[in-house]
């Protein structure tokens, strides 16, 4: 991670070891991986790298700070991704609890919802799976974000 030209932050991510395909990329408001931690409702590990990271504070993925491009992963496991963001400003990933990133199982759907999803009212609109993560299912791999 780094500041790019025009007042982005460059972020670079490398995985080792993966499924080939794409990936949802997410950053997380706390920069702990524990993969022993699991999420109390779908038993998803790195529970304890918290909620997307939401610099405005309010938690609810609605403002996609953390959200980053899907990473993809080749046949052999590896994968690398670069992409500048204007969503946050890199004090903002070390704060006291630290920031962390999370490689999703699934491809994220960047916020392309399709018109059979239904909202909990039945309309159409985003469910709380896509709200959640946009569709990219359990935590695969997590890191700590780290200062360059």
């Amino acid at each position: 991670m780094d500041d790019a030209e025009g007042g982005g932050v460059r972020i670079t991510v490398e995985g080792k070891g993966l499924p080939a395909g794409y990936h949802g990329l997410h950053l997380h408001e706390k920069g702990v991986c524990d993969a022993s931690s699991k999420d109390p409702a779908t038993g998803s590990p790195f529970f304890s790298a918290g909620a997307h990271l939401d610099v405005d504070g309010g938690h609810d993925h609605a403002h996609h700070t953390g959200d980053l491009p899907d990473l993809l992963i080749n046949e052999n496991g590896t994968g690398a991704a670069t992409t500048v963001t204007d969503r946050f400003q890199p004090d903002q990933l070390f704060d006291a609890d630290g920031t962390s990133v999370i490689i999703h199982v699934l491809a994220d759907n960047q916020a392309n919802v399709p018109d059979r999803y239904k909202a909990p009212d039945g309309t159409p609109g985003p469910d709380p799976d896509t709200l959640k993560a946009g569709d990219s299912g359990g935590r695969l791999a997590c890191g700590i974000i780290e200062k360059p």
